[in-house]
Parts: structure tokens; sequence; C-alpha cells
């Protein structure tokens, strides 16, 4: 078993004080996305509930090892803590001290996984080689069968990008800037093709690996949870309509599994960025972002939807489905006992599951609006849009601006929580 000893041990922790602080702007990990039974002789497993830093979704917490292999960093981006001339503590793991951290966590039950990131060590060739062999040791060796996720590296040989899907379940290369100028301006040592040329790679190879299990049920997996990205979200002035026509871009060229999108924090004083005095990160933008991508993965909208040339940006009083239904109220109201599978899920308020549940239920009769309030429909939303056998909710009187204002006030005890936290290991500002 693995305990921290010693002045080595101490040295350690201070490595991971360093590298676990560091890892905590990537937003960019999520569940798992698949099953993996333990097997004889291994240790830990991953289920498709998920094992991530947050709420699964089945509801539980659980979480995994989110640190950088790597600190110090060849280049130079103005948004980044990590970047060059940032005047920080510096650190680095071994590969072998990166294992035995991994297990003597994972044996104490603290975490279900790990997350891998690093900043460029020398150079992308160097750093992946030192992550592939991080993940060898945890496979080959340690036999760890749990959950890993790992950045790819853009500029690295794409052999090693190959060797690195292989060993970890899920793969991600981050965007960070939602455009081309951006990167330029603020991450001179990046560019977009470098990017998306390991995102096609990994789309590719995971394509590759899904047809050869198909035909030999022992052929290597890789990255099997598939992959995401991440952009950051209040550094560089794009709109949102810009940056969701992006994200619709890329799940449709890359299929990747999600977008991660980071509200910016301000890291530099740089007079590229917004000024740290004063500045709020855009929680609520980050907030609508998500809610946006959800319409997008599981609602079947299209980002030229959802915003447009005349509204480039997000309602922040509204989540993005009702803002869509009040700009395009001659859709409604949707006769719940007719509506297709479609129609229902434009319909504020109700959801994937609560239109299947419909979509079955009414074959057994007429609905009515307590019955949909049984089946999982947030009437509170949805009555406004819906009839049932013809007839409005008895008493309903419906016109945009009382419309505006209800649907308005609905989200505002939502909105009244405390600012979320960035979860951490250690004590002191920003933990847990």
């Amino acid at each position: 078993m693995f305990y921290f000893e010693g002045a080595a041990a101490l040295e350690l922790m201070d490595k991971l004080e360093i590298l676990a602080d560091a890892a905590k702007y990537d937003a960019a990990c999520t569940s798992s996305g698949l099953d993996r039974a333990g097997r004889p002789g291994t240790t830990g497993n991953t289920t498709f509930a998920g094992c991530c830093h947050t709420f699964s979704a089945d509801g539980r917490c659980v979480s995994l090892l989110k640190v950088l292999m790597t600190n110090v960093c060849a280049y130079d981006c103005a948004y980044c803590v990590n970047r060059r001339s940032n005047d920080v503590p510096r650190a680095a793991f071994t590969p072998r001290e990166l294992c035995e951290l991994t297990m003597g966590f994972y044996r104490r039950n603290y975490i279900e996984g790990l997350f891998l990131s690093s900043a460029v060590l020398l150079d992308p060739d160097y750093t992946t080689e030192r992550m592939v062999e991080a993940l060898r040791l945890l496979r080959e060796e340690y036999r760890f069968g749990g959950y890993i996720h790992a950045k790819a590296i853009p500029g690295a040989d794409p052999r090693l990008t190959y060797r690195l899907g292989l060993l970890a379940d899920r793969l991600s290369v981050n965007i960070e800037l939602p455009s081309a100028g951006s990167l330029a301006l603020l991450a001179p040592d990046k560019k977009k093709e470098g990017i998306f040329a390991p995102m096609g790679q990994i789309r590719d190879n995971i394509t590759a690996s899904r047809g050869e299990l198909k035909l030999y049920r022992h052929a290597p997996r890789f990255a099997p949870a598939g992959q995401s990205t991440q952009m950051i979200v209040g550094a560089t002035p794009e709109s949102d309509r810009q940056i969701l026509t992006l994200t619709q871009g890329l799940y449709d060229k890359y299929r990747l599994k999600r977008v991660f999108y980071s509200a910016y924090m301000p890291v530099s004083n740089s007079p590229l960025l917004p000024a740290p005095q004063g500045f709020q990160p855009p929680l609520l933008r980050e907030h609508r972002l998500y809610q946006a991508d959800w319409l997008l993965r599981y609602y079947h909208f299209r980002a030229e939807e959802i915003l447009d040339e005349d509204s480039p940006d997000l309602d922040p009083r509204l989540d993005p489905k009702c803002t869509w239904a009040l700009r395009h109220l001659e859709f409604f109201p949707v006769e719940v006992n007719r509506a297709d599978y479609e129609a229902l899920l434009r319909v504020p308020g109700i959801g994937v599951r609560s239109a299947r549940r419909i979509l079955t239920a009414r074959r057994m009769g007429p609905l009515t609006f307590s019955a949909l309030k049984t089946l999982g429909v947030v009437l509170k939303r949805a009555q406004y849009f819906l009839t049932c056998s013809g007839r409005m909710l008895e008493g309903l009187r419906v016109n945009p601006d009382g419309l505006l204002r209800h649907l308005v006030a609905l989200e505002k005890p939502a909105l009244a929580g405390g600012e979320p936290e960035q979860l951490s290991l250690f004590h002191g500002e920003g933990s847990a």
C-alpha cells in the first residue's frame, strides 16, 4: 500500500499540490461513457454512469484525480496560468510517481479514475511520450482497469497519439479559443490546423477500432468513450452564435461526445485580455451555453435555429429553449395527443424522457394536463405551449408580454444560488 512518508513523500505532495491546482482550469472531463467490468488480476473498473469530478448521470458524486504531468511549458499563451512567462512554482511528475499517486488514491477510495493533462514540456512529442509511459505503467504493470481521460497534445506525432488512445478511455484536444483570429492573437504558438488534425485522427481511429471490434472480439479498443474538447468563454469578443456554430461543426465533422465551456478566469495582466480588476467570470453565460449545447445534442436543434444575426447572444434571463419558443409562437400550441416526437421536444418543460413517455402513454387513451404532470412534464413552463384534446389549461390566458414575465420569474430562484466553485484537493482559497 502507498504511503506519504518522509522527505521524498513531502516532495511528492508538493508536486501534487502544484500540479493539481494547475489543472483546475481544464473543464473537459465528464462521465466515462462506457462500461468495463473488473477482470481477475486487475484493479478497478468503469461504468457508463460515470467517473467525473462532479455529479454523474445517475446522481452520484464521483471523483477522479485531475492533475497535470507537468506545468513547465514551452508555450506562452496569454490566457493560461502555466504560460512560459508566468512566474509560478513549477513541477513535473515522473511516470512512476504519477502511477503511485493514482493507485494510492484509488485504493483509499478517494478517486474512481484519472484525468491527465500536461503543459508542453520541451515539445509535443516528448510530453506525449511521458504521458504514454505513465498510462502504460498504469495499465500493464499496475493492472489499473479504472477510467482514464487523457489530453492529446496538438503537434505530437500521430503514432504517439494513437498509443495514447489505446491506453485511455477518452481523449480530448482543447480548442481553447473559438476563432482562428483569437488563437493567433493570444496563443501564437498554436495553430487551428494543428488542433483539428489530431481531432480528425482520433475520429478516424475510433471509427476503425469499432469496425475491427465487430470482426475481432479481442481487437484493441481506441478511446472507447470518444473524444471531447473545451473552449474558453469571455476572454475574447466572439458572440454566442459564433461559439455555437463552431460547436455544431465540431459535432458534425469530428463526432465529439462533448464540447465543454469554461468561463474565463483572469490569470494574466495582458492588455489583450479583460482587465482582472473587477472582472467577473461569465458563469451565467457559461451556463446558458451548456443549455444550448444540450439542445444541439439531445433536442435536435441546429445552431442557426437557436441564434441568428439579429440575436447573436443568448438571453441571460431565460434558458435557450424558452427563448426559442417565445420567438416562434406561431409553432404553438402543440397538441400533445397528436404531435410527433420532434414537435414535443420543442415544448419548454418537456424533456427527452417525458416526450418518450407521452408517446407511450397516449396509446392507451387521450392525455390530460394532470396526466402530463405524472409523466414528468414541467407544467409551470409547458402549460403555455400545449393543448390536450384541443383545449388549453382551464383559466389560462396567454399573451407574449405576460408569458415573458412568467418565464423570467420561474428562472430567478434557480439563478439566486451562490456562485459555483472549482473543487480542490486542498484546503484554502478556492477549495471545497
